[in-house]
């Protein structure tokens, strides 16, 4: 018995190995041709090596307040997400097109305003963001870059085409299990892989110190990066560890560096140590307690200090979280067009937002049958799904959305793409996104690839780990098919 052995029902989505009718689309054929000679006890030997490898070597996510315990295995499907190389150029060119615009607009918010002043983007919801920080008005990041790494999410819908969902500025996770991901398929189908051209992903830590050291003050001809984590009990720490032991830089935490005359300075064995750039993978809340939260035991005190001075990089900037708030990220199309006078290559998901008065009436009025989501939760978190949801839960999100509604938006649910995965030793189709990664130093760059998130549980369209999701690896075609 192998693998598509049982009849496969593609629904009413679209599939991405399926075309309508249950024909293979081409680029998934090669696959589909080793899956029905794959023997199902071959592949849950192979799918429990991989389990085996990961559990080895730490690679888990913390969920909180769970009472079966924090740590997890990141649940891995070995059924790959196939991306042909002519519907990757497109992509490419729309994320490159998305965060060029989106470093021109936090500019601007932070010197100028021209876009507020114009009406494109209403200044109120700038302005009563939750990450606009207005202490770095009119400062002067390094080398004009506001976000040097991005992770943007994108959705298919019913038709199969790409959309927007949200960006992710502040500090992007997942990178790790996109290249974990590959080594494990590489290593469970490596004559598969061979076959089919797959473009690599494993020169993104390489090309991220290649953006960190991009933004160093030129102060040293050999600048030193460090990687700032909150510290192991962050649901990403994995991840730090991980890309620290990539780029070959130190991980440390808030208690490990000290400001001196407006200079960051690590502490060493052998004494202080200069910094000149950090990747910081902890909010602005926590950075700096001279500055931001004083309760703050995470931070560095007075490194708001050396930034302003100019004898440290911080990746990504302090304030760019005003541009992945929800409500804004509404406006990105237009964003896009003003800047660069271009229509937004991959568009994005209609949004309604609460604080328009027509918008909330409309939300308040149907929203047993939208998604409502909080401007600034992640992870699945603050969330409605209306057409899933209780009609207790649904009063609640009217009444939560009535009170504060600068703090909500709406979308009307989307049919999510579906992709074959294997569960409970049935192939059946789960939801999936895609959190490309891109970083924008010398050159902005695209990882091939990106964290293809599948909903695990049936039915569900929330593919975050946290709520139940796995991750497959993301295999982009090289060639012009």
């Amino acid at each position: 018995m192998s693998l598509l052995s049982t009849p496969y029902e593609a629904g009413e989505f679209f599939d991405e190995m399926y075309a309508a009718g249950g024909e293979v689309r081409p680029h998934y054929r090669l696959l589909a041709e080793r899956l029905a000679t794959l023997p199902v006890a071959e592949f849950e030997r192979r799918r429990a090596a991989v389990d085996l490898a990961f559990l080895r070597r730490g690679i888990t996510f913390t969920v909180y307040n769970d009472a079966e315990g924090t740590e997890r295995i990141f649940p891995f499907d070995l059924i790959p997400r196939i991306i042909p190389a002519r519907e990757w150029s497109r992509l490419e060119a729309g994320l490159i097109q998305r965060i060029t615009a989106l470093n021109l607009f936090l500019h601007d918010l932070y010197h100028e305003q021209k876009i507020l002043r114009d009406k494109v983007v209403p200044a109120a919801q700038i302005l009563s963001a939750k990450h606009f920080r207005r202490e770095f008005m009119n400062f002067s990041v390094p080398r004009n870059i506001y976000v040097h790494i991005c992770g943007t999410d994108l959705i298919r819908d019913r038709d199969g085409t790409y959309l927007v969902l949200e960006d992710n500025l502040r500090c992007p996770s997942g990178v790790s299990y996109m290249i974990e991901n590959r080594s494990a398929m590489r290593r469970a189908f490596p004559n598969l892989f061979q076959s089919y051209g797959v473009r690599p992903v494993e020169g993104y830590s390489e090309e991220l110190l290649k953006a960190l050291l991009h933004i160093a003050p030129k102060r040293s001809d050999k600048p030193s990066v460090v990687l700032l984590t909150p510290g192991v009990y962050n649901s990403a720490y994995f991840e730090h560890c991980f890309l620290a032991r990539q780029m070959g830089v130190p991980i440390v935490e808030g208690r490990d560096l000290v400001v001196h005359d407006a200079s960051v300075y690590m502490r060493t064995t052998s004494g202080l140590l200069p910094v000149d750039v950090i990747y910081r993978r902890i909010d602005d809340d926590f950075l700096d307690p001279a500055v931001f939260r004083s309760d703050s035991m995470l931070g560095v005190p007075g490194l708001v200090t050396a930034y302003r001075a100019g004898n440290v990089a911080l990746a990504n900037s302090i304030g760019t979280g005003v541009a992945d708030d929800k409500v804004v990220c509404a406006y990105i199309p237009k964003v896009i067009k003003y800047y660069l006078d271009q229509d937004p290559i991959i568009p994005s998901v209609p949004t309604y937002i609460a604080s328009d008065p027509s918008d909330r009436k409309f939300i308040l009025e149907n929203i047993a049958r939208l998604v409502v989501k909080s401007a600034n939760e992640a992870g699945g978190y603050g969330m409605l799904i209306g057409p899933a949801a209780t009609k207790e839960e649904v009063g609640d999100f009217r009444s939560k959305v009535a009170a504060n509604p600068r703090n909500f938006i709406a979308q009307d649910p989307v049919m999510l793409s579906r992709s074959p995965t294997w569960c409970q030793q049935t192939l059946e189709g789960r939801h999936i996104d895609l959190r490309p990664y891109v970083l924008c130093g010398e050159k902005t760059v695209v990882t091939p690839g990106g964290l293809t998130r599948v909903a695990l549980r049936k039915g569900s369209l929330v593919v975050n780990s946290s709520q139940g999701g796995g991750s497959k690896d993301t295999w982009v075609l090289a060639g012009t098919k």
